[in-house]
């Protein structure tokens, strides 16, 4: 019995859902999918940027879909079997005629799109190899299936390219936008500095800075690493994207374990290295400030020490990423110690350990099972809800305290436009500390919060090493202000559309 194209054609635009098959590493991946189909039989899939199955095409560029046609009589039903390459949709015109077909189908894209919001997804089209349909009666007796073939163009290999998608695989590893707990300590040490001088030297302020965002490069690797060999990722059910669960990229099969080793360990040893130059220039404390922060940061999830699993996991990175990372900086450009910058940047520290601290709700589950000791599975998500709201409240009265007290300058205060993003945060802790995505918000407001009160500690001692008036000051505070209300609105735009989302789904 013979199909035509035009039959195997109307029955996948007619379908709305289809098995979506991937490849991560050495397995196979299946997650239903809306998909629409064109007129050549390309077909097109939309999903959450960030979605690991955006990861798994990129790396592993082929996919499978299966759609399945029941029938009354179950040997009458069909399947229709579509295996090609996926490619990203880059081509506006293309983009948003794909994502219009799509959304008939879909009601989250359907959502997205009409709420103006589309652009927090990602358009893949399909570009099909082989199309089999097949019948189940025909099966059984033996007739082959419907197969339509498309010619293929010669698939020509890259190796730059290859070798740039692993360089982008090893700095998604980083976790690159999250390096801003080295970034605000070192910045906020050397705007002291500069209060104090009147000058920035330059070069000593960029070694600095790639030393301590590589040591934290470091951290985020190492913790992979071990956490994978601990099983604790592999337990983890619960993490929420990208705040907890760690990169993620050993479980999707982008990077083998040794390879994150190898990224952790290039980290600490390029680090150590600036952090020798350094010492060798004049500044010896620097050895000693560093290797505290290698061996505090290795051993976090590290043996034999498992800082993280003794309960000094959250003190030593608030330690090390708020007073100690300052001073250190602060050293580097006035070959001095001050313990002006370490109380400074003890507002920054507690918060640093509170963003560490909110990310771990989600783990906990995970972390309990695998035996990893954190304060949070110590006492538990309800009761550590409390001590997390006291640290944020802290780090407020800090900061006004520190300026009554003449330790801050008055500019300082601008620091407490995270009162409102603290108390929304801990708001949604309470009401959310067991659910995982619902409080996704709260971390992302705990990490703005500790991005306000750091820069806006910066702009502070900036300001008053400008001498406190003319137009470059007034400029400064107005790029902050601005900065602020951006990463808040768009925390405020990416929750909206999580609950538009999760309305849609649950039907309400």
């Amino acid at each position: 019995m013979g199909h035509s194209r035009e039959e195997v054609l109307s029955l996948l635009q007619q379908a709305e859902v289809a098995a979506v098959a991937t490849v991560s590493g050495d397995q196979m991946r299946t997650r239903m999918m809306h998909f629409a189909c064109d007129d050549n039989f390309r077909v097109y899939v939309a999903t959450m940027k960030g979605d690991p199955k955006t990861l798994q095409m990129t790396h592993h560029p082929s996919i499978s879909l299966l759609v399945y046609f029941p029938a009354p009589e179950f040997n009458d039903s069909r399947e229709v079997e579509l295996t090609g390459i996926p490619v990203f949709v880059r081509d506006a015109a293309e983009r948003q005629k794909a994502l219009e077909l799509v959304a008939r189908k879909s009601p989250v894209v359907k959502y997205l799109v009409e709420a103006g919001n589309a652009d927090v997804l990602d358009c893949i089209r399909v570009e099909p190899r082989v199309v089999k349909m097949r019948v189940f009666k025909e099966v059984v007796q033996g007739m082959p299936p419907a197969v339509i073939e498309f010619p293929q163009s010669a698939e020509v290999v890259n190796e730059f390219s290859l070798l740039w998608k692993k360089v982008g695989d090893w700095w998604r590893e980083l976790r690159a936008p999250f390096l801003t707990a080295a970034l605000v300590p070192v910045l906020l040490g050397s705007a002291i500095a500069y209060s104090v001088l009147g000058t920035v030297q330059w070069g000593y302020f960029l070694v600095t800075l790639l030393a301590g965002l590589l040591l934290q490069g470091g951290v985020n690797a190492i913790n992979d690493y071990f956490d994978h060999k601990s099983g604790n990722d592999a337990a983890n059910r619960e993490f929420v994207r990208p705040f907890s669960g760690g990169s993620r990229l050993i479980q999707l099969g982008v990077l083998s374990p040794t390879e994150v080793l190898g990224v952790a360990l290039f980290c600490f040893l390029a680090s150590s290295a600036l952090g020798l130059y350094l010492a060798l220039s004049g500044r010896p404390l620097v050895l000693a400030l560093g290797a505290f922060g290698v061996l505090s940061g290795f051993f976090y999830t590290g043996r034999p020490f498992y800082w993280a699993k003794q309960g000094l996991g959250e003190f030593l990175v608030g330690l090390n990423f708020g007073p100690l990372m300052a001073l250190g900086a602060y050293y580097v450009q006035t070959n001095s110690l001050s313990w002006l910058s370490v109380l400074a940047a003890l507002p920054v520290g507690l918060l640093i350990a509170a963003v560490l601290f909110i990310n771990e709700f989600p783990d906990y589950a995970a972390d309990k099972a695998v035996g990893k000791r954190t304060w949070v599975v110590r006492l538990g998500q309800r009761r550590a809800v409390l001590p997390y709201a006291l640290t944020m409240a802290l780090v407020n009265l800090m900061v006004i305290a520190w300026v009554g007290l003449g330790w801050l300058p008055w500019p300082a205060l601008l620091a407490l436009l995270a009162a409102p993003l603290s108390y929304k945060a801990v708001r949604l802790a309470f009401l959310h500390y067991s659910r995982s995505f619902d409080l996704a918000p709260a971390n992302a407001l705990t990490i703005i919060g500790h991005l306000t009160v750091g820069l806006g500690l910066t702009v502070a001692y900036l300001w008053e090493g400008m001498g406190g008036v003319g137009p470059g000051p007034v400029a400064l505070g107005l790029a902050f202000l601005g900065f602020v209300l951006y990463m808040y609105l768009n925390v405020e735009r990416q929750t909206h559309i999580f609950l538009g989302v999760k309305g849609v789904v649950g039907g309400k």
